[in-house]
């Protein structure tokens, strides 16, 4: 048996292993990928593997020593993939700071419509907040301010249209 454990290190040997198996591998392993390069990566690997190992296989389960490494390195290959996803998702999602252009435009954009607010006659601006922040209805309004829903209408029209003039198209 020490022979046989003997013959796998030795290069001319290795290199019979690899042209018996590698084409049966590299198959099996196209079939599970999908990917030519991936396969070729893993096939590479497996071999590496075992080269390393050679002193530790006996050369009637060097077949079957290929496969299972093979498919090993495989699913650890989809493991990381998966990780790797999720990591790059979750950082997507958690640390997409804005940048400190976008952060200062947001800024002096929310002073602008602070601005346009603050200056509507009180009459719209009354009509707006009503609705756009407290969210009432048009009906709702006419009933608090005893005015018609036509003249609700009227107001929110004109206070949108002179925000629209102030802030410009957004």
């Amino acid at each position: 048996m020490l022979k046989e454990l003997e013959k796998i290190c030795k290069p001319a040997v290795f290199e019979t292993i690899f042209k018996t198996h590698s084409r049966d591998l590299k198959q099996f392993l196209f079939f599970k990928t999908q990917d030519l390069d991936l396969t070729e990566d893993i096939l590479q690997e497996a071999f590496v593997k075992l080269w390393e190992n050679c002193d530790r296989v006996s050369y009637s389960k060097v077949k079957g020593y290929l496969f299972t490494s093979a498919n090993h390195i495989f699913l650890n290959w989809i493991k990381h993939r998966k990780v790797k996803r999720n990591f790059e998702k979750n950082s997507i999602a958690k640390n997409n700071p804005e940048s400190p252009e976008f952060i200062l435009l947001e800024k002096e954009f929310l002073q602008k419509i602070e601005q346009a607010i603050a200056d509507l006659p009180e009459t719209q601006r009354e009509v707006f907040l009503m609705n756009r922040m407290e969210k009432k209805k048009y009906a709702e309004i006419s009933q608090i301010l005893g005015i018609s829903v036509k003249a609700v209408e009227k107001r929110m029209h004109l206070a949108l249209k002179t925000m629209r003039e102030k802030i410009g198209n957004v």
